[in-house]
């Protein structure tokens, strides 16, 4: 995948936890990403980021994880489809 390191893999499982502020705030979430090689990565949100992913998560999208680029999350497939993305023999 172009930009992405050799550690990329595609997320297979996005789960998250949910910890209220104790002053009636918006509190804090944290999000737990599972790779397709079964690693564990968990990453804190805040509750607006929390609903983009959401709604991303909900879409047609492939997400991947890239650990060693800072802890990014590509988001792939919101328009269109990368070709890296289809299943193998398409």
């Amino acid at each position: 995948m172009p930009g992405a390191s050799q550690q990329t893999r595609r997320v297979k499982t996005l789960n998250a936890n949910w910890v209220p502020d104790a002053v009636g705030g918006d509190g804090q979430f944290t999000v737990l990403l599972i790779t397709e090689d079964d690693q564990r990565f968990e990453v804190p949100a805040s509750p607006a980021s929390m609903t983009a992913l959401v709604a991303l998560a909900q879409a047609n999208t492939v997400m991947m994880w890239d650990p060693e680029n800072k802890g990014t999350l590509i988001i792939a497939n919101i328009r269109g489809t990368m070709p890296w993305t289809l299943p193998d023999g398409e």
